[in-house]
């Protein structure tokens, strides 16, 4: 047992580190534009999940598509329309700003929770929530300060849109999901197709493109999808904040984007929040059920 639960926070761990690359790569191509990434990287993405799904279900892949149904669809839209958001933010701020504003992603989903599905908030996940705004805020006043207000507002659409998308998960406990997980990937592409100017990109940065949809997204999303098999969710959203601490770790060193005094401060608050929020949730999750009489 204990084996298992280590094996689930390596897992959940390199998901993050996974993840972590997408700064360094953005950071590191030459001049590709913002939707011809997005159509690269989303396409790339698609066929690197649906190769998983065939590899799994053979004859039956198409029938586990089938099965996501309309609530799968519309997660794969959420999802698709935050993969836009995050490239674009991604590209008009800095990336530790982007990756704590989504890192604020649990207590987001926590609040939407609350308010759509009447689930109870303790005082401390309440303290955890307030904190994290203040942190968010000063992110915001970085982004005023030094341009990359849209970066930041992008971010902060994602969030939200991530959150329902993980709300969607959480009432489909029973069904697989990465099939519209894979198709969101799709969604995004159709949507780059129409806003993109031109496909005139270099190898350079043609590759960066499909790195970033099969080795950043696929992969980091495959094993944060393994990880909640061996560990509970609280826990993954715990472990997976190794993707906002070396993403601009990868950027400080390769590229040598230090983050202002503002970010340094914001993106701490969120973190110190979002690592308490998770730690409260699992001992929550660890409290022994009282038995039923």
């Amino acid at each position: 047992m204990q084996n298992r639960y280590l094996i689930g926070i390596l897992i959940v761990f390199m998901g993050g580190v996974f993840l972590s690359t997408s700064g360094i790569m953005l950071r590191s191509m030459d001049d590709a534009n913002g939707w011809q990434v997005v159509l690269i990287r989303s396409l790339t993405f698609f066929i690197t999940i649906l190769t998983i799904m065939i590899f799994r279900y053979r004859r039956n892949t198409f029938a586990a598509y089938r099965a996501v149904g309309v609530s799968g669809i519309f997660a794969a839209i959420l999802l698709g329309l935050g993969s836009v958001c995050y490239i674009f933010a991604m590209l008009n701020t800095s990336v530790a700003n982007v990756v704590f504003i989504i890192g604020s992603a649990p207590l987001v989903t926590a609040l939407i929770a609350w308010l759509f599905l009447k689930e109870k908030i303790g005082v401390w996940g309440l303290v955890a929530m307030i904190t994290s705004v203040f942190g968010i805020g000063l992110m915001f006043l970085d982004g005023f300060i030094s341009g990359g207000m849209f970066g930041n507002l992008m971010a902060l659409l994602m969030v939200f849109m991530f959150a329902f998308y993980l709300l969607i998960l959480r009432s489909k406990k029973h069904i697989d999901m990465i099939p519209a997980t894979g198709l969101s990937g799709l969604i995004t592409f159709a949507i780059a197709a129409v806003m993109v100017s031109d496909l005139d990109i270099s190898l350079h940065d043609l590759v960066i493109c499909m790195m970033l949809g099969s080795f950043q997204l696929g992969l980091g999303f495959l094993f944060l999808t393994l990880g909640t098999r061996f560990i509970p969710a609280a826990e993954v959203a715990l472990f997976s904040m190794s993707e906002a601490i070396l993403n601009p770790l990868w950027v400080w060193i390769g590229v040598n984007e230090v983050p202002s005094n503002y970010t340094l401060a914001g993106s701490a608050v969120v973190l110190i929040s979002v690592i308490t929020y998770s730690l409260i949730a699992i001992r929550n999750d660890r409290k022994p059920h009282a038995a039923t009489p």
